[in-house]
Parts: C-alpha cells; sequence; structure tokens
C-alpha cells in the first residue's frame, strides 16, 4: 500500500513539474511574440553602444600633472585631487584618463566599469553624465534575464521553487 501511495506522489509532481514546463514555454513563445512589438518602441542599448556614448560626452585624454594644476589654480577655491576616487590610485602622467563636465578625472577604465554598474553619475558628486534615457535602456538590456532552454536551469529553478520534493526524483 506505501508502494503504491509513493507512486502517485511521484506521478503527481511529476505532472505538476510537466504542466509548469508547458506553461513556462508558453509564457516564453508569448513573449517572444509580443516582445518584438515591445521592443520596436524601447530601443535597448548594448554595452559597445553604451561605452561609445560615454567616449563622446567624455573623451578620453592623457592625464598630465601640468595641465591638472594650472585648472586647479584658476578661480576654484579648492584642490584637484590627482587620485582616482574609484580605485584610489594615484593618477601617473600620461595614463589614460576622463575629466568629466563637473571637473573630477577618473582612470578611464575605472570610471567606464563605474558607469556600466551603477546609474551614469560622476562618482563624487553625482552629477549626470549620460542623459537618463540612454542610461535606462542600457541597463534595461543588462537585466533582461532570458530562459536558455537547459534542462539543468529549469531543475535548479522547479526544485527551489517546490521544495525538495523534486530532489527524489532525479
Amino acid at each position: 500500500m506505501g508502494a503504491i501511495s509513493e507512486f502517485f506522489s511521484h506521478l503527481y509532481t511529476m505532472t505538476i513539474v510537466f504542466f509548469t514546463l508547458l506553461l513556462l514555454e508558453v509564457v516564453i513563445l508569448i513573449r517572444s511574440l509580443t516582445g518584438g512589438v515591445c521592443d520596436s518602441e524601447k530601443r535597448l542599448i548594448t554595452t559597445t553602444q553604451y561605452l561609445k556614448f560615454i567616449e563622446e560626452k567624455n573623451p578620453t585624454i592623457r592625464y598630465s600633472k601640468r595641465s591638472s594644476s594650472s585648472s586647479a589654480s584658476s578661480s576654484r577655491s579648492f584642490q584637484e585631487s590627482n587620485e582616482c576616487a574609484v580605485c584610489l590610485s594615484e593618477l601617473e602622467e600620461g595614463e589614460k584618463v576622463r575629466k568629466l563636465k563637473c571637473k573630477h578625472t577618473f582612470h578611464k577604465d575605472c570610471l567606464d566599469k563605474w558607469l556600466q554598474q551603477y546609474w551614469a553619475t560622476c562618482p563624487l558628486c553625482r552629477t549626470k553624465v549620460l542623459p537618463d534615457e540612454i542610461v535606462a535602456n542600457y541597463h534595461r538590456l543588462q537585466n533582461q534575464v532570458e530562459y536558455d532552454g537547459s534542462d539543468e536551469e529549469m531543475i535548479f529553478l522547479l526544485s527551489a521553487l517546490h521544495g525538495n520534493s523534486l530532489h527524489r526524483l532525479f
């Protein structure tokens, strides 16, 4: 009698898994069919395009202590730092840097990583570096999660949703 009960329990669990997979496939199909209409309204921006926008708005320059000190000695009352606020290392002569409109200077690679991971603002004063629309379109593409069709990923997802009952099946 216990064997029959266990058999029906496994059959029930497998039925739930089957219909869940079927439902997910239908949702993915519907999303892919309707996604074409939505994507034409919202233009997604790739990482390459995003980095190109950053370069257009804030071109890469070579760091020079002379040009940095002359701009700091102008009418500004603060001493301009010769340190990258992202990696906290000193800016060296000839390194590739980006000087933002707010006058803060960072290593090119450090700032590019910062702008890709966070909203596009200066790490020090939070002045906007890129328009909100460009940043939102870039992050929308980065945040898209797509199911790649792998069985292992689906089993892991379902086991997380249904607890340990699936582990006994596989």
